[in-house]
């Protein structure tokens, strides 16, 4: 009779997020000094504004793209140098198990919600910097492509990719998703000269957007929700009724 052969021991699941708090603290960290040129009204010194619209959009353009741009090569440095890890998979950029098409619907669906809120809410018309952009077709459309494609990918990546994995781990999914969505209506306070109306309605989205990551496992899938979203808003700018991009 043989003697039973020993078992071997299962290896333990892997710990997502892999990264931490102190990741989190040195890109904040980052984050800080290259916001503050964007925003005036924080102290940044004022940069002379481009008399033409198209120069200006432009010109606003470039230089979120050059926050973004930093900050996204220092994420990767962290996730590929630090860690050894495939940068697109690890931020959960994967296809949704219901497809894309769902979550371009629930898009919409938020889009009309948000639009109802606001009749309820009722803010206040205020003159917007976004608002100085748009003056001719050129800009509107420059600013509103950015809008659609660009800016939700780079905010879903930061926000529901980077940060909420982290947030839920460390104090559950509920907690995860709103203090993630907090930040994300921070970021949009100066252009909308922090009223609390339209930044509860951004809140309110930035929590959706984080119901689709965590439901569908997949930052892909907040990133099409988040531009269907923006969509709607952009097609109302754009056909001169009420509405704002994001």
């Amino acid at each position: 009779m043989t003697d039973p052969q020993p078992l071997e021991p299962q290896p333990q699941p892997e710990r997502y997020p892999f990264w931490g708090w102190l990741d989190v603290a040195l890109l904040s960290t980052l984050a800080l000094p290259l916001i503050w040129p964007m925003v005036p009204a924080g102290g940044g010194a004022p940069h002379p504004a481009p008399p033409i619209p198209r120069e200006r959009a432009v010109a606003a353009i470039a230089l979120t793209f050059s926050f973004y741009g930093v900050w996204f090569l220092a994420l990767y440095a962290l996730i590929r140098l630090r860690y050894g890890r495939p940068f697109w998979r690890s931020l959960a950029w994967v296809r949704p198990p219901r497809g894309l098409w769902e979550s371009a619907g629930w898009g919409l669906v938020l889009a009309l919600a948000a639009i109802v809120l606001s009749l309820v809410l009722r803010p206040p018309e205020i003159k917007t910097p976004l608002e100085e952009l748009l003056r001719d077709p050129a800009s509107l459309m420059l600013i509103g492509v950015f809008g659609v494609t660009l800016g939700p990918l780079c905010e879903e990546l930061m926000f529901r990719g980077f940060l909420m994995p982290l947030l839920v781990r460390s104090f559950g999914a509920v907690a995860g998703v709103l203090l993630a969505a907090a930040p994300f209506a921070l970021l949009h306070g100066y252009e909308y000269s922090w009223n609390w109306q339209r930044l509860a309605i951004i809140f309110l989205a930035g929590a959706a957007f984080g119901w689709m990551r965590r439901r569908s496992g997949s930052t892909a899938a907040a990133t099409v929700m988040h531009c269907a979203y923006n969509l709607v808003f952009f097609v109302l700018l754009a056909a001169g009724r009420p509405g704002r991009l994001r």
